[in-house]
């Protein structure tokens, strides 16, 4: 699990990100989409793939959850295993429609406020400029720009949005 859940998170950003043509128009500067939902879910289905069922009597004192799949591969009862990774699939389900639902309300609500994105000739100047710092400047050697520099930038309101 734990090569899987690295290697294939960091090949969905680094390789099928840059092939898509739908991941080309989305603005996932730190990739969160990939070490967040692609690292979820795989990891939601591989624990219902691999869980031990010493474990999970352990844990839940009913046989509600059966054992992982590989565990019913090998006892030959392939209906439990299959049903707990149905559970899996479910659960990853809601998680991606509440995750949607409740981001998509709070991007609603912020955007009220102020601009979700930096205008197209602020994003030329580059995010720090505009707020007149110097990246990755370590021990007191990044200068500020000054703001001569600066005054021609908008810098977004905390009002209410303009139409």
């Amino acid at each position: 699990m734990g090569a899987m859940s690295g290697s294939i998170p960091w090949y969905t950003m680094m390789v099928l990100h840059k092939r898509s043509p739908f991941f080309q128009r989305v603005d996932d500067t730190l990739g969160v989409f990939h070490t967040h939902a692609v690292a979820g879910v795989l990891g939601g289905l591989l624990s219902g793939f691999f869980a031990r069922p010493n474990l999970l009597r352990m844990m839940y004192r009913s046989n509600r959850y059966g054992p992982g799949l590989l565990y019913c591969i090998k006892d030959r009862n392939l209906s439990r295993g299959l049903r707990q990774m149905w559970f899996q699939i479910l659960g990853a389900l809601f998680i991606i429609a509440w995750n949607a639902v409740v981001t998509s309300l709070i991007c609603f609500l912020i955007s009220r406020i102020v601009d979700l994105r930096m205008k197209e000739e602020e994003l030329d100047i580059g995010d720090d400029a505009v707020h007149g710092e110097e990246a990755y400047a370590l021990w007191g050697d990044g200068e500020k720009t000054p703001a001569s520099i600066r005054k021609h930038m908008r810098i977004p309101s905390i009002g209410r949005r303009q139409k």
